[in-house]
């Protein structure tokens, strides 16, 4: 049995509580006690490490990515791709993310990332706990169609049309090892053909996916940009709104009766916008990002200031400009153009997050009894948030007790 003591920091514990001269012990891989450092009764066999003024706080979480491996933005190039080299790659990309201080993600389509995933849990390689969903459910024409190539040869989503085949399609996604399913209902901003303005799929065939992950306990993810389908998508029963950009007031007022977590990734409409020319993204995809981001941040502002309940995901690639790594934009655009404290946007990259990731039971808080995923930051990010964007601030990181840097 190992017992590690850190020492004097300044722990912000991820519920919104902040100790000075803090004492944090783990056994193994999990936080057995937590207290001012002077009063800690401490095991015979601990090894204290001090880290006087530095901040020790959870790992952070990103509940939107995809770990598929791609090195280009062309949208098909994964499906001519051998899935070995992707998943080389996407190995890679891990180790970005434990470099930035991400020890949870949440995959929320990609046909590599349950092997990535289990790659890690089984002790091959090291990297962050991920939660993955398998391809992405699309309705035919669909944010997930990728209508260039024949259906088969979709890496990406899973066409399906009619209730039936939407149960089937859930199903098929949870025999193949899915945590979770991720479903379209709405158009796109990367996709070519479909409008962000449009809804996919009807209120019955989104039901009838809710139902199917709830009778296995799990849950559905709503890719959602149109006003309609993001309360089609919230009156079926969803868990989680991604990127929510034309959400009204109603919208609003569903996530807060329903309890629904509301992930808005500005991460990737911020560099599309930024440098999506410069890598030569199509014309259409640019368009859409421009006119759709400041309506975005007003809209976010308004579900932020209702109550809505923020998770940071960023909706990274691994792809020039959005790789892995970068991930930590997400709080500090939560601060500057949403109004969110540093404080509440480390809540949203950690409490929060981890319930969307249904993993709030073991991670996202510093507290006993959860796993010991944590981060040794040398400066104080509720002073500037934009610490946490700079990985050399990200001194240590450690997954259920475990150093990985």
């Amino acid at each position: 049995m190992s017992h590690v003591f850190f020492k004097g920091g300044t722990l912000i514990d991820g519920n919104g509580g902040v100790m000075e001269d803090s004492g944090v012990l783990i056994r193994n891989d999990e936080i057995v006690q937590i207290g001012k450092a002077s009063e800690a009764n401490l095991p015979p066999d601990t090894r204290v490490q001090e880290i006087g003024g530095k901040v020790i706080m959870p790992g952070l979480i990103d509940a939107h990515v995809h770990l598929v491996g791609v090195r280009t933005p062309n949208p098909i190039s994964a499906s001519f791709t051998p899935p070995e080299l992707l998943v080389g790659r996407a190995l890679n990309d891990t180790k970005k993310l434990i470099e930035a201080g991400f020890t949870s993600v949440r995959d929320v389509g990609s046909h590599i990332a349950l092997h990535v995933r289990n790659l890690i849990a089984e002790g091959e390689y090291e990297g962050p706990r991920i939660k993955a969903s398998y391809k992405l459910l699309s309705q035919t024409g669909g944010h997930g169609d990728m209508h260039m190539l024949p259906p088969e040869f979709n890496s990406y989503g899973h066409i399906c049309d009619g209730v039936a085949e939407c149960r089937k399609a859930a199903r098929t996604m949870f025999r193949e090892g899915a945590d979770f399913i991720k479903v379209c209902a709405s158009g796109g901003v990367i996709s070519e053909k479909d409008d962000p303005r449009s809804p996919q799929f009807t209120l019955e065939e989104l039901e009838a996916i809710v139902y199917e992950a709830g009778a296995v306990g799990s849950y559905v993810a709503a890719h959602a940009h149109s006003t309609l389908g993001i309360k089609n998508a919230l009156r079926a029963g969803v868990k989680t709104i991604e990127h929510g950009i034309l959400m009204d007031d109603e919208a609003i007022e569903l996530m807060l009766d329903r309890d629904v977590i509301l992930v808005p990734t500005m991460t990737i409409t911020s560099l599309l916008v930024a440098h999506g020319s410069r890598i030569g993204l199509p014309e259409s995809t640019l368009r859409k990002a421009q006119l759709l981001k400041q309506v975005h941040t007003q809209n976010l502002q308004k579900a932020y200031r209702a109550g809505v309940k923020i998770a940071t995901g960023t909706d990274l690639m691994g792809v020039t400009p959005v790789e892995h790594g970068q991930n930590a934009m997400e709080l500090s655009l939560l601060v500057s153009e949403v109004g969110l404290s540093p404080m509440e946007a480390i809540i949203a990259a950690t409490k929060t997050a981890a319930a969307a990731l249904a993993l709030q039971d073991s991670v996202g808080t510093v507290e006993p009894g959860k796993k010991a995923d944590l981060l040794v930051v040398s400066n104080n990010p509720l002073q500037d948030i934009n610490v946490l964007t700079d990985t050399a601030n990200i001194e240590q990181v450690y997954v259920g007790g475990k150093r990985l840097k």
